[in-house]
């Protein structure tokens, strides 16, 4: 029988404010995150671990399901 192709959760995360004068950790965050320019989109898998460091900069970034 064959098997039925999971779809996984993904989330694009897009860099929409600058982190100036924010702290370390938080430009630790973004840059761990796969952002580097105001702008960029990265798609990084739905894991908890990818959801509390969006939490932690979700004041410098936008966050949106999508299906892969």
């Amino acid at each position: 029988m064959p098997r039925k192709k999971v779809l996984k959760k993904m989330l694009r995360i897009t860099y929409v404010k600058s982190f100036i004068g924010y702290s370390i950790r938080q430009k630790g965050t973004v840059r761990a995150l796969g952002l580097k320019h105001l702008g960029d989109i990265v798609e990084q898998e739905d894991s908890p671990v990818v959801r509390g460091m969006v939490d932690k900069v979700r004041h410098l970034v936008q966050v949106e399901e999508i299906q892969a």
